[in-house]
């Protein structure tokens, strides 16, 4: 393998192995259906996807055709959930593992030096794949109001995740692409600053359209107030806890810096936005408070119930911790992130730091619109 990668280059392996990998996982569907497609593939990769995109808790093979598993007979299968599991994690990580490599090699090409303000420029892609997720919970609400998807399969499918942590990341390389090419060309000073445009553009498009959709259509609705009040205790939050980090251990943030700022206010977006919206949105309008979708929360949600007297859950309700949760993991990975970290491998830091804030801020942002707009 050493020898290969020596004699073509490590680019040229990487992409070879790539499109052997889809070539072969392509050509074995096609020459065993039953067996690779709809027993592997189907059942633990697209099966999940199609179910999640109509909102149903489980979905069946019947005969060449996805149904609704409350309609199959006794001889159809096999049945898929939405989520993740086992032979599907065997399969992503994998994947997720080429994605990384391929984003090195980008970045390499690229020759990006200003590993930081990359880190901002990158910021409204991580609330844009928030607010595109919520598309695909727009596209649910039509389909159990109307019986029709708004946006049809297969392309609502690249909205659920896993596939859509892959759309994302797709369009935000074009995007740095793009940008660093006119830096070079000297349309621009800076490869952030279109970087950060074209991010806010995609994000004010999504957002649009979620408001529109909002307009003049009964199966979703706007609430502005819940939009504000997570956004305003999500900054207050960040505000008390970063006056702490300064005022009572201000060598904490000398690797991140500023960066931190933002790392503690995307896990705050997250925190703020579930204890709102699984405690508090009937305060704003909803019929009902939402249901957790992530199994922390969830978990949380259980066990904060269970531990506290119900008079007390009535009054603080049940997901709180997780706001404290979200800020204490923000911080200790801003203790992680050291001086030493960045100096000895900035690309590699900032790469992770991105991770962690798309970790925090994606889910938030969907959790707060999804709230937002009521589906």
């Amino acid at each position: 393998m050493y020898e290969y990668i020596e004699r073509y280059g490590p680019e040229r392996v990487w992409a070879a192995t790539v499109l052997v990998l889809a070539a072969g996982v392509a050509l074995a569907a096609f020459l065993f259906p039953n067996r690779v497609y709809v027993d592997l593939i189907w059942q633990y990769y697209w099966g999940p996807v199609v179910a999640d995109a109509h909102g149903w808790g489980e979905i069946a093979w019947a005969g060449g055709e996805q149904i609704h598993a409350a309609e199959a007979g006794p001889d159809d299968g096999p049945f898929a959930e939405p989520g993740y599991t086992f032979v599907s994690y065997a399969g992503y990580i994998p994947t997720l593992i080429l994605g990384v490599i391929g984003i090195i090699f980008l970045i390499q090409r690229l020759e990006i030096e200003r590993y930081r303000a990359g880190f901002y420029g990158l910021f409204p892609f991580m609330l844009f794949g928030g607010a595109l997720r919520v598309v695909e919970d727009v596209n649910v609400a039509a389909y159990r109001d109307t019986g029709e998807l708004a946006i049809e399969l297969p392309w609502s499918g690249f909205l659920i995740s896993p596939l859509i942590y892959f759309v994302v990341f797709i369009i935000a390389a074009i995007a740095v692409t793009v940008s660093v090419w006119l830096e070079r060309e000297e349309y621009v000073s800076g490869y952030e600053y279109p970087l950060f445009g074209i991010g806010t553009a995609l994000l004010a498009v999504t957002v649009g359209y979620l408001g529109y959709t909002a307009a003049v259509h009964e199966y979703a609705t706007f609430y502005p107030y819940l939009l504000v009040t997570t956004l305003v205790g999500a900054t207050l939050s960040t505000a008390i806890v970063w006056y702490l980090i300064v005022k009572l251990a201000p060598g904490l943030n000398r690797g991140t810096r500023y960066m931190g700022v933002v790392v503690i206010w995307a896990h705050a977006v997250d925190g703020v936005a579930n204890v709102i919206g699984l405690d508090w949105a009937v305060a704003f309008g909803h019929a009902n408070n939402l249901v957790p979708k992530h199994p922390v929360n969830a978990a949380i949600v259980d066990i904060t119930g269970s531990a506290l007297p119900p008079e007390i859950v009535d009054i603080t309700g049940a997901a709180w911790p997780f706001l404290l949760v979200k800020l204490l993991a923000a911080v200790v990975v801003i203790w992680i992130f050291n001086e030493e970290v960045f100096e000895d491998s900035p690309r590699y830091a900032i790469l992770l730091m991105i991770t962690v804030v798309a970790v925090g801020l994606g889910p938030g942002t969907r959790d707060m619109l999804r709230a937002t707009f009521g589906v």
